[in-house]
């Protein structure tokens, strides 16, 4: 008997390798998800004390089998199923969301370098319940970008799409005449009629005057004024590898030399910019820039800038130029000037001017520091329209008016 070509048998392997690939394994998935942080554990059931079928890694694509309450049961690549944190994942469009934060961060102007002294996890959300999907390490440096406050009790965005209700149990139809008759109903007896009204009705319903040494009805006592909702500052950075998220601004330092930082009063560096370089006994020091912000929880970035400029004399920072009483905006840029009084520098700022956002351009030349140009931002229309916690600073209702966004700050600031 003759054999087979060689061909025929490779290709129908190949078919059956394919077939049994083909074949599903176990029921369908209602949806998909995606793993948020840097490692979740897939455990047999819902109680944290059960068993890890295995251990899933940030971005690992889930197929989601069935919900129950917050926890959702998933399936993986290799056909592991079991239970997880349905706040622990993110959607498709969350995932793709990411990953044009991280490009749209690549393009944004750094603020400043801030370090981390403690293990530091990265949200993709400016809430402390949504997933961290990197971390820093202790030591580590990123480039701050944005800011933005948030109430501490919110939510992320929901993962799951809502499940279509079940439907209702129709009720049982009401039996016909002839049921009744014939299954031996028996039907209950009519009401009576109500009783007549008593003959003096009209004078009954006739309220009585009041005594005239009847005490005066007391004062409603008024409510309590409404607890204020605790906020959040988060701040947007992007690290060394590119990725792009949202951390607790409390847990940043900036990363500006002790020597000008002990000069804070306090006070939070939100930037900081180098204006010039400057030779002192061998070592370079720099002309700084920075601004500050004296409280938390404001749609604001800064409250004070202030120029720093090393004295030669007597080999220390001094304060060339100070504004307190301001409210001022990101981004903040500054063009690095040349020569040891820094011959070009200039530097631009976001302030409100009377309620009005203005650009003020200054320059800087040795000690001096001049007002070279001022004009209006333009303000985002749909600004005003954003939810609350939307928009560069997270303003909502009730607060300060409606700011224009990060991005058209951005555009205005550079021309684009």
């Amino acid at each position: 008997m003759a054999r087979p070509p060689v061909f025929l048998l490779v290709l129908a392997a190949v078919l059956y390798i394919s077939g049994c690939k083909s074949q599903p394994q176990g029921p369908p998935p209602i949806a998909e998800a995606f793993v948020g942080p840097i490692t979740l554990p897939v455990r047999q059931d819902l109680s944290l004390k059960s068993a890890v079928m295995t251990t899933a890694k940030h971005g690992d694509r889930l197929d989601v089998l069935q919900t129950r309450r917050r926890f959702v049961k998933v399936r993986t690549s290799d056909g592991v199923t079991g239970w997880v944190d349905s706040r622990q994942l993110i959607s498709t469009g969350q995932m793709q969301s990411l990953r044009r934060m991280a490009e749209e961060a690549a393009r944004m102007p750094v603020q400043g370098h801030a370090t981390v002294f403690e293990a530091l996890n990265i949200h993709s959300e400016p809430v402390r319940t949504s997933p961290s999907f990197a971390q820093l390490a202790e030591g580590g440096s990123v480039d701050v970008l944005a800011h933005k406050i948030m109430p501490r009790n919110a939510q992320p965005q929901p993962v799951l799409p809502i499940l279509p209700p079940k439907p209702p149990t129709p009720r049982k139809k009401a039996k016909s005449a002839a049921q009744k008759q014939r299954f031996g109903a028996i039907e209950p007896p009519p009401l009576p009629l109500p009783p007549p009204p008593p003959p003096n009705w009209l004078q009954l319903s006739q309220s009585a005057p009041p005594e005239p040494d009847a005490e005066p009805e007391k004062e409603k006592k008024e409510k309590p004024p409404a607890k204020p909702v605790p906020l959040d500052d988060w701040t947007f950075v992007r690290t060394k590898d590119g990725k792009a998220g949202w951390v607790l601004s409390r847990m940043l330092t900036m990363s500006i030399p002790d020597e000008v930082a002990r000069y804070s009063e306090g006070h939070r560096i939100t930037s900081y910019f180098p204006l010039a370089d400057i030779q002192d006994e061998g070592q370079t020091r720099h002309y700084w820039l920075w601004t500050t912000l004296s409280q938390n929880g404001v749609p604001y970035e800064f409250d004070s800038f202030r120029v720093f400029v090393w004295s030669l004399r007597h080999h220390r920072y001094e304060t060339a130029y100070i504004d307190r009483k301001v409210t001022g905006y990101y981004p903040v840029a500054a063009t690095k000037g040349t020569g040891e009084k820094g011959e070009g520098a200039t530097f631009s700022l976001i302030l409100d001017d009377d309620g009005q956002l203005v650009k003020k351009t200054y320059s800087f030349n040795g000690y001096r520091v001049n007002l070279l140009n001022k004009e209006p931002v333009q303000a985002n229309p749909e600004a005003a329209s954003q939810p609350a916690g939307g928009g560069p600073s997270g303003q909502g209702a009730g607060q300060a008016p409606a700011k224009p966004g990060l991005l058209d700050r951005l555009k205005n600031l550079f021309g684009k």
